[in-house]
């Protein structure tokens, strides 16, 4: 599993760099999202609902938010510009 560390960083930043790497890995692949944004919450969840991937965690614990995402399929087009 890899892991973004996007602590410190303000909406819309923690989705576009979750976004980011999901495109670089493949269908399968495991990412675990760091953040202090309470947002991302909400944020990445509702990203992966556009994008077909899955949410497998997502929690907050000492004020770091954790969430952890299966990547379902490909990146493919449709994804750019979002």
């Amino acid at each position: 599993m890899e892991t973004l560390d996007a602590c410190g960083l303000l909406c819309p930043l923690p989705v576009i760099r979750t976004q980011d790497r999901m495109r670089a890995l493949p269908p399968g692949s495991l990412l675990e999202v760091l953040a202090t944004d309470p947002g991302v919450l909400e944020d990445i969840p509702a990203w992966c609902r556009v994008h077909g991937h899955e949410v497998v965690e997502a929690k907050e614990n000492n004020d770091v938010v954790r969430v952890v995402v299966r990547k379902v399929h490909q990146s493919g087009a449709n994804e750019e510009g979002r």
